[in-house]
């Protein structure tokens, strides 16, 4: 999401946002001085005519003229609010934004760049009751304004409120198709939903309005990658770091899609240069070490799996493939506690119960290795078919 573009759209739109009511004064005040004249002239020609219409016309044209600027002033007021909102919008102060669109609303809640404004606002302050009512406030009186309606959708997606959100940024997309914003914003709403086609799709679109933008070709490589299309995700993946190389994790994840090629020395590569900038990163050091057991680099896949293990002592698959390397390497006795810490970490997983059975049969432990097998036959007839994509974290 682009809250600087969205921020400078508002300012640029406020500028042609005329406060309706003082118009009308200024419209009715000059007809009624145009008829207060007329009847000066024909006093000026004939004296006994008019008078009582002229007296009237007089009080009425200085009434009106008295609200007139009362209005004016509230308009000015309104200007200067808009504008101190607008400056705390640009400098991501949004809890003072709101506050001056607060202020702004209260005397002119029809002006769009008001409303606009202190939705924003609350979208940013995670104000998200206030702005789901405001925004559904503006968007009925306001129904064919993409960047409102965009907005709403966005309150409803950090909701939680997917349904809603999907509703509301197709009609966005709808209005205002060339927009790169809604189209990023509706594919991070169906990636969270884990619809990868439709993310797809979206995140296609959006490369082709901004081709510069390296994050919609990390998330689009991402959706290839959850759909089976590894190769096309390398490609993004590459595009991404082409664009912009410092980007966090793309490195992993363009590994992760090697690795799912089987071209295990190219992941390998990956995930040591996202290693080198996120050295305490646990996923990044796990799928380092579990890649490293299919290339047989067993001593360095113990180091990485073990520090992966101590920064995130809950994840099943990082014990067990400890473990694992752990045997394969030839330590059984180190082997043991890992897989059992694996197994607790995920009982209805037969996985580990395999392995467990394997380095207790080496230390001699036939009867608890027979014990490990029996469970691992037990909960292997209970796991569900499943197929699809090669094992590996959620992405």
């Amino acid at each position: 999401m682009r809250r600087a573009n969205e921020q400078e759209s508002l300012q640029e739109k406020s500028l042609t946002d005329l406060d309706p009511l003082a118009a009308q004064f200024v419209s009715i005040s000059t007809a009624l001085s145009e008829i207060l004249l007329q009847l000066l002239r024909l006093r000026t020609s004939r004296p006994n005519v008019g008078r009582g219409m002229t007296l009237r016309v007089a009080a009425v044209s200085a009434a009106w003229l008295v609200l007139g600027a009362v209005a004016a002033s509230q308009n000015s007021s309104v200007a200067d609010l808009v504008r101190q909102g607008e400056n705390a919008l640009q400098a991501q102060d949004f809890n003072r934004a709101a506050l001056a669109f607060e202020q702004a609303r209260q005397i002119a809640p029809q002006r769009k760049d008001v409303n606009r404004g202190l939705l924003l606002s609350y979208l940013q302050t995670r104000r998200l009751t206030e702005a789901e009512a405001i925004g559904k406030a503006a968007v009925d009186r306001w129904p064919k304004d993409a960047e409102l309606i965009h907005w709403l959708g966005l309150v409803y997606f950090k909701g939680h409120k997917n349904d809603l959100a999907l509703s509301e940024l197709r009609r966005a997309v709808t209005l205002a198709p060339s927009q790169y914003d809604i189209h990023f914003d509706l594919a991070l709403v169906f990636l969270s939903d884990d619809l990868y086609p439709d993310a797809a799709k979206e995140l296609e679109t959006a490369t082709r309005l901004d081709p510069k933008a390296a994050l919609p070709h990390v998330l689009l490589g991402r959706a290839y990658q959850n759909t089976n299309r590894s190769v096309q995700a390398v490609e993004q993946f590459r595009t991404a770091l082409r664009l912009e190389p410092s980007l966090a994790l793309v490195h992993y994840h363009l590994g992760f899609a090697y690795e799912s090629l089987g071209r295990n020395e190219e992941a390998i590569a990956e995930y040591e240069k996202e290693i080198q900038r996120s050295p305490s990163n646990a996923t990044v050091l796990y799928q380092l070490g579990h890649c490293q057991i299919s290339a047989g680099l067993l001593k360095s896949a113990v180091e990485y799996l073990q520090k992966a293990t101590q920064l995130e002592p809950g994840n099943s698959d990082a014990f067990y493939d400890l473990g694992k390397a752990l045997l394969l390497k030839g330590d059984a006795e180190g082997a043991v506690p890992a897989l059992r810490r694996a197994a607790e970490l995920k009982p209805s997983n037969p996985t580990p119960h395999y392995q467990l059975s394997r380095a207790l049969e080496k230390l001699g432990k036939s009867e608890e290795a027979n014990r490990e097998l029996e469970t691992f036959t037990a909960l292997n007839k209970a796991q569900p078919v499943t197929g699809g994509m090669a094992a590996g974290p959620t992405q």
